[in-house]
């Protein structure tokens, strides 16, 4: 356990009957006084001595108390091993929480396929236990690897120590300056006997011109004594200091309190006491100031909660009648600890009563319409198998909370966290019919959220834009002496970044341009089905371009007579053009032309590149067909046979 424990933990556990010697009496009541670090030591002691066939039951009860203190220690490992020995010398068989405990401490250790099968083997013995179950749940969640969110978790080793560190705290407003709890060895004070490192101060840490972070150091001032002091918070304007002190008296369980300290000329006042209530025997801590400065929120065990440490709150101004348990949506039997009160409908706490990773995950809770509250596990890296806690925010989703992730010893760090923003991007190309920039295109996007952005395409024809999750765009890109084109698409609400790809190919309205894909049954002008799709975008150019009105032409090969080719042309170009009616263009913008074999098409660069046998600027007549070599005249022929418009005027209906 590091310090956080001194203060969620302050009442002492219930003794076990001295028996066996002086030695166990002795633990016992080290135990009772919540001195967890020197009990383990001497349960050891006596452990290892109890090796006779006659001591089992006794090496059971043994192992049960200090597999307790290492679970107060936060050393999940040991305390697995030490429950395991207990059930092993039969103390499950007359006490079955140590099967809880196995299972909370495996689950707390990572130790996930253990963990469910201790948890449903309590379950067995104790069907119903809320705690159990919960635990459960957690587990498997843990062992789906469920979870996974886009924060950037980094250890902050420039304000960690050899010790543990944790529960950093901004002053409200003031971004450039951070408190928090250390243990380090030069803070003030004796070795605690419940930790067995220093007891805690408040240290702080303020960024440089640069925005650095500069080495911690104490407070000044008279806010830190030999007694422990830690977790704090601060009023509005940041000018008190609410903290937790654990007050230490000989052979008597140690209490928690919430003190104020006020700063003045950048010091800090000796704490005075801040009464709550009239209750002596409970733990009263980790205190939290809503923003707007009315409320004080905290974490205690007093009578009255669900079980374990629940969270309360308190008016600062009228304490008396004033108090308030968060109630069930958010308290459970086992401990909520370490509020944030980030808004006055949104809170962040602690916990290992609501299923979870181990230990205390972080969780936020955010207050709903009907005056429950919505409590949802801030997931991974945020949170581990092991204790996570003690959250502080900054501006955006980024700050600062303290784990003991990954330390055997149970010392607790500082971590930083960050939710990157997401980087959704839409790119593309804006070309003509040949594949080449557009020089001077311009697009437009607009978003159904209200967003509006336009940019010139880059000399290469490219173009790029952020997007946002969720919104439905329509995309327009135009330039002078081309049609205009349209897109239209939703994007990703999926938690992830994303780029987006789109092109746009400009229709010059100087030339003719051919439309693909336009398919007749043979030696006829009915249009075949798959048509429709290039028929349906020749109909949306035409919304797009309200303005223009065009020739529809029909080109065949040199095969067949000109009478004919002729008549044929005429009869397709004028099936495109009665599509184009039926689908809502107006008449009077559409005039139909059959050409036959009468205009060959001249090789485009494109062209070119999709038939090298081609050159540029070659026109495909009936003697340069003939002059190919035979397998080369199809091709070229196919070439030949096409539909294409030709747009005429671009004032059309303007006046």
């Amino acid at each position: 356990m590091s310090i956080k424990n001194i203060i969620i933990c302050a009442s002492a556990l219930l003794a076990l009957a001295s028996c066996g010697g002086a030695k166990l009496s002795v633990a016992d009541e080290q135990l009772a006084r919540g001195e967890y670090f020197d009990a383990q030591k001497t349960y050891r002691k006596v452990y290892n001595k109890l090796t006779r066939k006659e001591d089992r039951e006794l090496r059971g009860r043994v192992a049960f108390s200090m597999a307790e203190c290492h679970r107060e220690l936060s050393q999940y490992t040991r305390a697995a091993a030490a429950y395991q020995n207990a059930i092993r010398y039969g103390y499950g068989d007359t006490d079955t929480t140590a099967y809880l405990r196995l299972a909370q401490m495996q689950h707390s250790a990572g130790q996930y396929a253990p963990a469910v099968r201790s948890y449903e083997a309590y379950l067995a013995m104790r069907p119903g236990d809320k705690t159990a179950a919960d635990g459960l749940a957690g587990a498997r969640l843990g062992a789906a690897k469920d979870g996974k969110t886009r924060y950037v978790v980094r250890k902050a080793d420039l304000l960690n120590s050899s010790r543990a560190d944790f529960a950093p705290m901004y002053i409200p407003g003031a971004y450039d300056r951070l408190y928090f709890t250390t243990t380090r060895e030069k803070v003030n004070g004796p070795r605690s006997e419940i930790t067995g490192t220093k007891k805690g101060d408040i240290w702080f840490t303020a960024k440089d011109e640069k925005g650095n972070w500069q080495r911690p150091e104490p407070v000044d001032g008279e806010l830190n004594t030999d007694m422990d002091e830690g977790v704090c918070t601060f009023s509005p304007d940041g000018s008190t200091m609410y903290l937790s002190r654990a007050r230490r008296e000989p052979n008597s369980h140690t209490t928690v309190e919430i003190y104020t300290s006020q700063r003045s000329d950048a010091k800090w006042s000796a704490p005075q006491k801040y009464e709550i209530t009239g209750d002596t025997l409970s733990a009263v801590g980790h205190p939290a100031v809503s923003p707007d400065g009315q409320w004080l929120y905290f974490s205690s065990n007093m009578p009255g909660g669900s079980g374990g440490y629940d969270l309360w709150r308190v008016n600062i101004q009228q304490r008396i009648g004033s108090l308030e348990n968060l109630g069930e949506w958010i308290n459970t039997p086992g401990d909520e600890q370490f509020p944030y009160v980030r808004s006055d409908s949104v809170i962040y706490f602690a916990s290992n009563g609501h299923p979870g990773y181990g230990g205390l995950d972080i969780f936020r809770a955010e207050l709903k319409p009907s005056g429950g509250w919505a409590v949802t596990n801030m997931g991974t890296p945020v949170n581990s198998a092991a204790d996570d806690f003690g959250i502080t925010f900054a501006e955006g989703e980024r700050g600062f909370f303290s784990s003991n992730r990954g330390d055997a010893r149970g010392y607790d760090n500082i971590y930083s966290f960050e939710l990157p923003d997401l980087k959704i991007m839409i790119s593309g190309w804006v070309l003509d019919k040949d594949e080449e920039p557009v020089e001077g295109a311009i697009i437009r996007i607009v978003g159904d959220d209200g967003s509006n952005q336009k940019q010139p395409a880059r000399p290469d024809g490219t173009f790029s834009f952020p997007l946002r999750r969720g919104v439905s765009y329509v995309m327009l890109a135009g330039a002078k002496g081309y049609l205009n084109a349209r897109q239209q698409f939703v994007s990703d609400t999926a938690e992830e970044d994303a780029e987006y790809g789109v092109d746009f190919i400009l229709a010059s309205i100087h030339k003719p341009v051919v439309i693909d894909n336009i398919f007749y049954d043979f030696d006829r002008a009915t249009l075949r089905p798959e048509s429709q799709e290039a028929l349906d975008e020749m109909v949306q150019v035409l919304r797009d371009n309200p303005n223009v009105t065009i020739e529809m032409a029909s080109h065949t090969d040199r095969h067949g007579t000109d009478e004919y080719n002729i008549g044929l042309s005429s009869r397709r170009a004028r099936a495109v053009i009665d599509y184009l009616i039926e689908h809502g263009i107006a008449p009077d913008r559409l005039q139909s032309q059959g050409y036959g074999e009468s205009r060959p098409k001249t090789i485009t660069k494109k062209l070119a590149r999709e038939h090298p046998d081609f050159k540029e600027g070659d026109v495909l007549t009936e003697e340069y067909i003939l002059a190919l070599p035979e397998e080369l005249q199809e091709e070229a022929d196919q070439i030949n046979r096409r539909t294409e418009f030709q747009v005429l005027s671009i004032d059309y209906d303007m006046f």
